[in-house]
């Protein structure tokens, strides 16, 4: 069968696209570039905001509308609304997150494909077609989350916290790496807390990847500040691991922290990213920020933008609170108005663009590493590159011969925007 893939928001849900590319190809399907001609499309939901909720719905109801007759939505808005999920066009049946590692035998079986293909595991790791050709592997690593935040409807529809084998993260990673993958991407709703249900750490994990393969690149995706010490900064004297660090703040005011039920102060924030940049020079810090969360009030506000600017971010992504049923946040006195947190939006992601852009612009002369993941012909005499610095630089350069998935010396010549231009001085 012909099978499309696609997903709405985080890097763990594409993580488990690219599994379920790898479970539908070793039972002999095929994964198409675009839902014309498949005659089965999977979307792995999201549901962390309204906007990522219906987000979701309108992709399903896209694909049905390109003529893909049968279509599976799993992930977590289709966990929490499995009812409204299934009364979508085309839907053939919902896929809870509990069962989405059976998604691909359950399949297998209702359409009476023998388990010896299932069984055959293809040589190497494939990129997934079409807008999901990356050249980044995202390696789940744990699942679930045993905090409390009250915003978050992660964890209701991801259930408790729980870690995958070590033993079984190194055999996926050694995979996609013997499938031509140049960096690796550890992924998981509370990442940080990989290892913890045996009393063992995430920086073991990383240690042992470190140790036990040849990945060029390791990349860490979300950590939860209070994970963290400033022991655990050390394992960057090892250059393959990449020097970039998501740190999810959401408020710089402690007391929205608090109603929030963060377990972290901004006291805490600035001495944890302190000594990260002290152990890890030119790091590029990036972070969450929530605007208008509920009883946020006009001076709460102006600590949190305060603390922003303070913090010299390297990017990061602002939401406006969108109130999630069954979450203790949307049950909340003093809901802020829309308008006022539309506005306090715009003005922390004017705040961080700002610190975003003088980060970018110390790197203009240097050298950097980048691993290119998009290449676009340019005439016929050469190519537009795409591609990511260690510290997670978007750069563009133009190359005689496309060179994707490559790694090249680029020499940063201006900031322009969200990328930086650059010109290739090292091939290899």
């Amino acid at each position: 069968m012909k099978i499309y893939l696609d997903t709405i928001g985080c890097r763990l849900n594409q993580s488990e696209i690219e599994t379920l590319a790898r479970g539908f190809r070793a039972a002999g399907h095929e994964i198409v570039a675009s839902a014309a001609g498949a005659d089965l499309a999977v979307v792995n939901t999201c549901a962390v905001t309204a906007d990522a909720a219906a987000d979701s719905r309108q992709l399903i109801r896209h694909l049905a509308r390109a003529g893909v007759s049968q279509i599976v939505p799993t992930g977590c808005w289709a966990t929490l609304q499995p009812k409204e999920a299934a009364n979508l066009p085309n839907v053939l049946k919902v896929v809870s997150n509990d069962q989405k590692e059976n998604l691909v035998a359950q399949f297998n079986s209702e359409f009476r494909i023998q388990n010896s293909e299932f069984d055959l595991e293809p040589i190497s790791r494939q990129p997934i077609p079409g807008l999901h050709r990356r050249t980044r592997a995202f390696i789940k690593v744990q699942d679930g989350c045993d905090n409390a935040c009250t915003f978050c409807i992660t964890t209701v529809a991801r259930g408790q916290g729980r870690s995958r084998l070590l033993a079984d993260v190194i055999a996926d990673v050694q995979f996609a790496l013997a499938g031509g993958t140049k960096e690796i991407v550890l992924t998981g709703v509370h990442l940080g807390s990989w290892g913890q249900e045996w009393g063992r750490h995430l920086r073991e994990l990383v240690k042992a990847i470190l140790d036990q393969t040849e990945t060029p690149r390791l990349r860490l995706s979300s950590l939860e500040p209070w994970d963290l010490d400033a022991d655990f900064f050390s394992l960057w004297t090892d250059r393959r691991l990449m020097p970039h660090l998501h740190l999810p703040l959401q408020s710089g005011s402690e007391s929205t922290l608090r109603r929030m039920a963060r377990r972290t102060t901004p006291a805490s924030f600035r001495a944890l990213v302190a000594a990260a940049r002290t152990s890890i020079p030119d790091a590029a810090i990036t972070t969450d920020i929530i605007a208008g969360f509920p009883g946020e009030t006009d001076s709460e506000f102006a600590e949190t933008l305060e603390f922003v600017r303070e913090m010299d971010f390297a990017g990061g992504h602002v939401f406006t609170y969108s109130a999630r049923p069954e979450t203790a946040a949307s049950r909340m006195r003093g809901q802020v108005r829309p308008e006022v947190r539309k506005k306090r939006n715009a003005i922390l992601r004017e705040a961080l663009e700002e610190s975003a852009k003088v980060y970018r612009q110390k790197f203009v002369g240097r050298r950097m590493s980048v691993l290119w993941e998009s290449v676009t012909e340019l005439d016929e005499w050469g190519w537009q590159m795409e591609g990511w610095t260690e510290n997670y630089l978007r750069v563009r350069a133009a190359a005689s011969s496309p060179r994707w998935n490559e790694v090249d010396e680029v020499e940063l010549a201006e900031v322009s925007g969200e990328a930086a231009r650059g010109v290739i001085r090292d091939s290899g």
